[in-house]
């Protein structure tokens, strides 16, 4: 039986001209059932340029500038789907490249990762040096620091079942960048198999991430995700702090949104 798929693709302010064709492009590569833009903080211009784009795409816009944890998150409780999909609203992973994430997915894998890092994949424009240098820093750490040894833990690839999903959702609190490294650690936390896909990927120079500061976040989240990790394979230690915690999930702070609305 074909599994159905659904894709998220959170956006904060994007380039319509590349948003738009990018989104067609998945589209006619996964054939997905359903397709949510998260589009964060839009301009009035950009909300009429998405009219543009494919009829199985819904756009949901927000004011304020969630988050693209937080964006993600919101868009797979909407979703009703077999498969769930995200990629970046910048098109660094190119379309079939996205149908191979979502196709290891379909090959047994319960969270596939995108991955520009991996010996196979292929880069068609590199980072900046300094990009480059932070990232590769950042994937040294999270190897050490996670026990799921990937090449990439941070490309805007990845997919997941609704199986995986409902196991991880209510222990998802980063709603930043920090987000994908969250949730490959509590997926591995919970023994899911976790398949690192190599994908063709291409820098975007006008991306809106600030190389140092979301990098330092990140560093900080890949504790925080260290921790809740560790809290659910029941560390005793981590449990105890984990017990002093009020933090809410990004799940209870979307389902009061959605009351609230």
């Amino acid at each position: 039986m074909s599994q159905s798929v659904g894709v998220v693709v959170p956006a904060y302010r994007p380039d319509p001209e590349r948003l738009v064709p990018y989104v067609h492009a998945l589209v006619e590569s996964l054939d997905p059932d359903a397709v949510r833009v998260e589009l964060d903080a839009p301009r009035p211009e950009t909300l009429d340029a998405l009219d543009a784009l494919p009829a199985v795409a819904r756009v949901n816009d927000v004011d304020a500038r969630r988050g693209k944890g937080a964006a993600i998150t919101a868009g797979f409780e909407s979703l009703r789907t077999d498969i769930l999909a995200f990629a970046d609203a910048d098109g660094s992973t190119p379309a079939a490249s996205m149908a191979d994430v979502v196709a290891a997915v379909r090959d047994g894998a319960d969270l596939a990762v995108g991955s520009r890092r991996h010996p196979n994949a292929t880069v068609a424009s590199h980072q900046t040096v300094a990009r480059r240098y932070l990232g590769d820093g950042f994937a040294w750490l999270a190897r050490h620091l996670t026990e799921v040894p990937l090449y990439d833990y941070q490309c805007g690839a990845k997919a997941v079942t609704a199986a995986a999903w409902n196991d991880v959702r209510t222990h998802l609190y980063e709603p930043g960048f920090a987000w994908d490294i969250e949730l490959i650690a509590v997926s591995g936390a919970f023994g899911h198999r976790v398949a690192e896909v190599p994908v063709v990927w291409e820098d975007q120079p006008n991306s809106t991430v600030s190389p140092v500061d979301t990098t330092v976040k990140m560093a900080r989240g890949l504790l925080r995700s260290r921790h809740r990790a560790r809290t659910i394979r029941e560390d005793r230690l981590h449990e105890l702090i984990d017990a002093r915690s009020d933090e809410r999930t990004l799940v209870e702070q979307f389902s009061t949104e959605v009351a609230d609305d």
